[in-house]
């Protein structure tokens, strides 16, 4: 149960606590979009590298499939009262592609190494070019931490 009163954070404050819930959550909402699929949107495993995001998903899953056609994707942190929406495009990367730091990382983080699955897998790294973040109503204005990949505050 979080606290109701909400203290209004200054932009640089709501930055560093983004960037500390980056560094040390673990799951993250994908919003994808497919032209004749319509909207998708599933949780995975994320790993933040200090500049981009990368998740990992099955090759031909939906979440790939919408990513290749349309790579504009939006991710969320999963707290309703402490929201952080970040927006960017997808890349994709085959396993057997993967840079091995991002890929290295993201086994050490989890535990798993999808490239030593059977079946294919694909990472998505996303490096957001807009960044949102606020607690309540008190922090709607001024949500905005990141606009065009630079961090604001």
């Amino acid at each position: 149960m979080h606290d109701t009163e909400i203290i209004r954070r200054t932009t640089a404050e709501r930055r560093r606590d983004t960037l500390e819930r980056l560094n040390s959550e673990r799951d993250i909402w994908v919003s994808t979009a497919h032209p004749d699929h319509g909207p998708h949107q599933v949780p995975l495993w994320f790993l933040w590298d200090g500049q981009a995001v990368w998740m990992c998903t099955g090759a031909n899953s939906a979440t790939a499939r919408n990513v290749r056609e349309e790579p504009r994707v939006r991710l969320a942190l999963p707290d309703a009262f402490d929201v952080v929406l970040l927006q960017g495009d997808a890349k994709c990367w085959p396993a057997r592609e993967v840079p091995a730091s991002a890929a290295d990382a993201f086994a050490d983080k989890f535990g798993w190494d999808p490239r030593t699955e059977e079946t294919p897998y694909l990472y998505l790294c996303v490096t957001p070019r807009m960044v949102r973040a606020w607690r309540g109503v008190p922090e709607l204005r001024g949500r905005v931490v990141m606009r065009d990949g630079a961090w604001l505050g």
